[in-house]
């Protein structure tokens, strides 16, 4: 009985672990669409805030100072990406696609002309990461804490708030907002820096936090699982934290059966294991898309009328 118990505990904390970057980038992404801004670029805002958190945390020394620049790089890449949506009207899709690319081809171009360890930073130690908080031995460092408490703030600043009121109106009627005398491009301006705060806490952790460095696109798809987990709860915070969750269990359980043979089939391949997570996007996204209804105004630009 203890032995279940213990093992249950070990899952519960390795699939926290392992859900905190989706969770943060998922309520990072949650400010972006509501207010009417598709944001496929949440994985190269993550994987930029994750080079740039290990880069800096080598240099300096110090992990907060990773994770201070680690902000500044997403929300750099969240306002690049509001300047070609918003002020410029351009295609979202195509706009959060360059920033995927760029992310992916700088992250590297960078890292070996700094490191030359091929895209790697230097591996990390002591004060370069962030410790854990109150169990040495479970990783429990300080954004795993803002992971959680991201989903409570999220739902209480689009739900109760009189900027999460006019959010999720620009996200649907923005022309009523506008009627107002309420700037639609400030609000989704906005909307894109929370964005860039929570991919920047995400694509962090996941270099300082939870690994000894940055590697070569380290972030592995996260970014669209996030996205795959707002859709699929909805544009709502609680919902998409579950998904998160359910996600994070995936890949806490693929951890633990690498290399464990099943009864009648032997070892678990390693390739199928790792696809779990990216398979169950996908079917989550295929029998729940069409009965997900996105804000009525997302992906489409706003011309001001005169």
């Amino acid at each position: 009985m203890d032995e279940a118990l213990t093992y249950v505990l070990l899952m519960l904390a390795s699939t926290l672990r392992v859900a905190t970057p989706l969770v943060l980038c998922a309520m990072g992404g949650l400010f972006a669409e509501k207010g009417g801004i598709v944001d496929i670029g949440l994985e190269g805002k993550m994987l930029m805030a994750a080079f740039f958190a290990a880069a800096t945390a080598a240099v300096t020394g110090s992990a907060w100072v990773g994770v201070a620049v680690a902000i500044l790089a997403a929300v750099a890449l969240a306002v690049l990406h509001g300047f070609a949506c918003i002020t410029y009207r351009g295609n979202q899709v195509v706009s959060g696609v360059a920033i995927n690319i760029l992310a992916a081809g700088l992250t590297v171009v960078l890292g070996t002309a700094w490191f030359a360890r091929g895209g790697q930073t230097p591996p990390l130690t002591g004060s370069e990461r962030l410790p854990p908080l109150f169990l040495p031995n479970a990783g429990d460092n300080v954004l795993v804490y803002a992971a959680l408490l991201s989903v409570p703030i999220t739902w209480w600043i689009i739900g109760r708030t009189r900027f999460g009121l006019r959010l999720r109106a620009v996200g649907e009627v923005p022309i009523a907002v506008d009627a107002a005398g309420i700037s639609v491009a400030w609000l989704r301006y906005r909307a894109m820096l929370l964005c860039g705060l929570f991919t920047g806490l995400a694509g962090a952790y996941l270099s300082i936090g939870q690994n000894a460095g940055f590697s070569r696109d380290m972030t592995a798809g996260q970014g669209f699982i996030a996205l795959a987990a707002i859709i699929f709860g909805k544009w709502r915070p609680l919902p998409a934290f579950g998904a998160c969750l359910i996600f994070g269990l995936l890949d806490a359980t693929a951890i633990r059966l690498q290399g464990v043979k099943v009864p009648g089939l032997g070892e678990v391949p390693v390739q199928l294991i790792q696809a779990m997570p990216y398979l169950l996007a996908v079917f989550l996204l295929a029998g729940f898309i069409g009965r997900a209804v996105a804000p009525k105004a997302s992906g489409v630009p706003y011309v001001k009328e005169h």
